[in-house]
């Protein structure tokens, strides 16, 4: 596999990767954090109501535990095309 080819597998790989993180932060910070917010209210951990949770803090978790997923799946990536230095 040439170069162009191997940029190419590459980017695409990664344009997935970014899609399927972007929609996980997307229904931990939009769907969950704002649309679900009263279904979740019902349910409750620690004694806060979960909806409330997400909005507040779950969404900020998700995000920062999502960019370590990122930096390790590009990581292996990297590796894979021999894109790594």
């Amino acid at each position: 596999m040439n170069y162009k080819e191997r940029a190419k597998a590459y980017w695409k790989e990664n344009l997935r990767y970014l899609l399927i993180l972007l929609l996980i932060w997307f229904l931990v910070s939009y769907v969950f954090g704002i649309l679900l917010v009263e279904q979740l209210n019902t349910i409750k951990i620690g004694g806060f109501k979960l909806g409330f949770w997400f909005a507040q803090q779950g969404s900020m978790y998700v995000f920062v535990i999502l960019i370590f997923v990122y930096i390790g799946l590009m990581s292996r990536l990297d590796k894979k095309y021999g894109f790594n230095e």
